[in-house]
């Protein structure tokens, strides 16, 4: 079996060298060059697994050589060495397409890391996640997915609550270098602020009061693969220039621990906030902005993605109807236009409630307008409530009538489907979702 090959350019040879060796000692061929011209040539004629370039070079730096690797379409991932603590030249090679980066002094650790990533994009898969629709709104999304997943570069996920940013962002950890790694998704704002030290970066027995083990963190938790933060918004601003310390470090501290440990991790992150905005008040850290903005990703809103609810929502009645036991229902005209429509707010998620909902209250197996809890025209019956307080009171209501009915006919769930005009499936189902008991 052939053996990987991969350039390393830098017109230092004590650093050729070391590259070389430690490449060598990972089953990898190596090839080295002083300048751009003599690798632009090398990139040409052979096929490279991975190129290690320096960013000062005595023709050029190492970002021309990036940026000209992408326009001539060549696929080998580029990673830059680059200057102890140069954070801006970094992410500019990444924002150009290189694949990560690394400082002097060259940590063998983190470049054995990196080289093994490298390594791995080959045989990354497709990933089970999937992003449904036709639309080229979403069409446009998909194929960034597929260009910032070959990246280690951090990536930030925009768009507005429901749109989808936690599927794009596991769809970009299953078709990049990491997928064999964890994916760790959180959601900063559900952490209590005197707990997130601990939760992100783990503790040690004794170290406080209630600490009687020790705890791994989720930087931990996701070594090798892909931390995802849900609602970075929502971090506050002393555990904000924790995060952009191990962020550029690539090293945390568990809390109670003496030594630092050394962190693998991609960093994925999701606001439906403007996160421009926020720094401009104060509220977001501007260098944390800039370290997690390496690449920016709008998922764009239901909206705006044409047809593609008659897509989405043929998926969920197919999913409803296997975890409900039940044929799938169909919708009618009528129903296909108030949803057509319906400018949905809330998003996929809202449609996902909106069809929970019908296929629970429709009579048979066709979803009628009268089934769809929405307005044709973008407004819901009390639009002046936001979307979620409307879904929870909605549900309140629901389980409240629901557990009425059960109570006048003793718990018999054939005799109160009945009554409540839904079948004995239907009701099972909607008395798991509602947490009835």
């Amino acid at each position: 079996m052939t053996k990987p090959l991969a350039l390393v350019v830098d017109d230092e040879p004590d650093i050729c060298e070391l590259l070389a060796i430690t490449l060598e000692r990972m089953d990898i061929d190596t090839d080295t060059c002083g300048d751009v011209a003599t690798a632009k040539q090398r990139l040409g004629s052979r096929d490279y697994q991975l190129c290690l370039t320096d960013m000062r070079l005595p023709d050029s730096d190492g970002l021309e050589l990036v940026e000209w690797m992408q326009t001539s379409g060549l696929r080998t991932p580029v990673a830059v060495i680059t200057a102890h603590g140069n954070v801006e030249s970094a992410v500019r090679a990444l924002k150009l397409g290189a694949f990560d980066f690394i400082s002097k002094p060259v940590d063998l650790t983190d470049l054995r890391n990196l080289v093994a990533n490298a390594m791995r994009l080959d045989m990354a898969g497709g990933g089970k996640a999937r992003l449904l629709g036709d639309s080229k709104a979403i069409s446009d999304v998909r194929n960034v997915i597929a260009k910032v997943a070959r990246s280690q570069a951090p990536v930030h996920i925009s768009g507005e609550s429901g749109t989808g940013k936690e599927l794009v962002a596991r769809m970009i950890h299953e078709q990049g270098a990491r997928s064999t790694g964890p994916f760790v998704p959180v959601n900063c704002g559900a952490i209590p602020s005197e707990l997130m030290e601990s939760e992100f970066f783990g503790h040690r027995k004794g170290s406080f009061t209630g600490a009687v083990s020790d705890k791994q963190g989720l930087f931990q938790s996701a070594e090798g693969g892909t931390l995802f933060l849900d609602e970075i918004a929502d971090l506050p601003l002393t555990m904000q220039v924790k995060l952009l310390r191990v962020i550029q470090e690539k090293e945390m501290r568990p809390i109670g621990q003496t030594d630092e440990i050394q962190v693998d991790v991609r960093i994925l992150s999701a606001t439906h906030k403007d996160l421009g905005e926020l720094v401009a008040q104060g509220e977001f850290r501007e260098d944390l902005f800039y370290r997690v903005n390496v690449i920016e990703l709008n998922v764009p809103p239901l909206r705006d993605r044409g047809d593609d609810v008659f897509i989405l929502s043929k998926y969920t009645l197919e999913r409803l109807a296997t975890e409900m036991q039940m044929a799938e229902p169909s919708l009618d005209a009528q129903a296909r236009d108030i949803l057509g429509a319906y400018e949905f707010p809330g998003n996929v998620r809202e449609l996902e409630n909106v069809l929970e909902r019908a296929v629970t209250l429709c009579d048979g197996s066709t979803i009628t307008a009268g089934d769809i809890q929405v307005k044709a025209g973008g407004s819901t019956a009390t639009a002046a409530e936001p979307d979620a307080a409307l879904g929870d009171k909605l549900e309140n209501i629901e389980r409240d009538e629901i557990t009425q009915a059960l109570e006048q006919n003793r718990y018999n769930k054939t005799a109160t489907a009945k009554r409540l005009g839904l079948s004995l499936r239907a009701l099972r189902y909607r008395i798991k979702e509602l947490g009835i008991e």
